[in-house]
């Protein structure tokens, strides 16, 4: 069931239901929720700003989803307490996350595969997690790269465009 409901996940990413949003609602129920788990350390910095992004919103969960439990299961050989690290910004007309573990890092040899479909360095899993988050990002017009520092860990980076403000509209009367 798992596999076929990564088919179907990858499958339906052009299926958006698109709305404004906080993406820090959907950033701290994933927070609340991981922090539940012993074995995790879950830090999270938000600069104060404005996160509104018009996406789908369960897809913009699914794709933090994927991201902090590749981070947890990339680190679940390590002893003792697991950290992962959230960081929320803006820059212009951008809305900024980034999701850092400190799990080892991705090898060289692997970095120009880790977004295609059916790629994995697990012994379990359909390989598609990475490359759901790719279609997610993209479909919501935004990017997602990542940085790996060899024995050390790596961080995953998504840019998103900013929602335009809603204007108030007056009534004229």
């Amino acid at each position: 069931s798992k596999i076929a409901g990564d088919f179907s996940q990858f499958a339906n990413i052009g299926n958006a239901q698109l709305e404004r949003f906080d993406i820090t609602e959907v950033l701290s129920s994933l927070v609340r929720l991981y922090r539940s788990n012993p074995a995790l350390q879950l830090e999270w910095y938000k600069e104060e700003g404005n996160y509104i992004v018009f996406s789908d919103r369960i897809q913009i969960n699914r794709l933090f989803t994927n991201l902090l439990q590749n981070a947890l299961e990339a680190g679940s050989a390590k002893t003792g307490k697991q950290t992962v690290i959230i960081r929320q910004w803006n820059e212009p007309d951008r809305v900024l996350v980034s999701v850092q573990d400190e799990a080892g890092g991705i090898p060289d040899s692997m970095k120009d595969q880790i977004f295609t479909p059916n790629f994995t360095t697990k012994t379990s899993g359909t390989g598609l997690g990475l490359a759901i988050c790719k279609g997610i990002v993209e479909k919501a017009n935004g990017q997602i790269w990542f940085t790996s520092e060899p024995g050390i860990g790596a961080t995953f980076y998504i840019s998103l465009p900013m929602a335009d403000p809603v204007v108030p509209v007056e009534v004229a009367g």
